[in-house]
């Protein structure tokens, strides 16, 4: 008897159906607070994803549906006090494990921040995408247990913290992990130490 084999492009499929292409967060007033994309995506493209956001996501009401189709990709999204979390995922995703992962991450912000809002998302970016990283490997997630994951940060950031001389600034550490927006947002010019990018 032969064995069965699935034919390839079903394979394709099915792998690019298990994780997300990006996450965006949101304020009510369409900064944007955290963006990662996990797949391929030109800088027009990027742009593109973020004002369809601003403008398919932040206008609707409370009571209607928490996805939106976009062709090859849609948005699944929910609202935390005022920031939305959105997330792209491929078409043929399941749109509760979504929103169930979304709120596993938002949980980890939570214990991490103790009771997370929007300033410690903009005066913490590092540390967030720190969190992002623990729980998902490219858009897939991979850590579910929250302890486990606040525990890996806690260590890494004792590890920063014993290799740190003294007086230096510790968030100056994690800056060679971060892209350049990523350290822009920060108020820190890419490839300079010290809190604003002060030598």
């Amino acid at each position: 008897m032969a064995d069965f084999a699935p034919p390839s492009n079903l394979k394709s499929k099915a792998s690019a159906a298990c994780g997300w292409n990006f996450i965006v967060l949101m304020s009510r007033q369409g900064k944007i607070r955290l963006s990662e994309f996990f797949s391929s995506y030109s800088e027009s493209e990027k742009r593109r994803i973020l004002r369809d956001i601003a403008a398919d996501v932040l206008p609707r009401q409370a009571k209607m549906c928490n996805i939106i189709e976009k062709g090859e990709y849609k948005f699944v999204y929910r609202r935390y006090a005022s920031l939305y979390f959105v997330v792209g995922c491929p078409v043929e995703m399941n749109e509760l494990i979504v929103l169930e992962q979304i709120h596993l991450f938002v949980e980890a912000l939570d214990g991490y921040f103790n009771s997370v809002c929007e300033l410690d998302l903009v005066f913490s970016l590092h540390k967030s995408l720190m969190i992002l990283f623990e729980m998902f490997i490219g858009g897939m997630l991979c850590e579910s247990n929250r302890r486990e994951v606040l525990q890996n940060i806690v260590e890494a950031e004792e590890m920063v913290e014993q290799m740190t001389k003294p007086g230096e600034d510790t968030s100056s550490q994690l800056d060679d992990g971060l892209s350049f927006q990523e350290q822009f947002q920060l108020g820190r010019k890419p490839g300079a130490r010290g809190p604003r990018g002060n030598r």
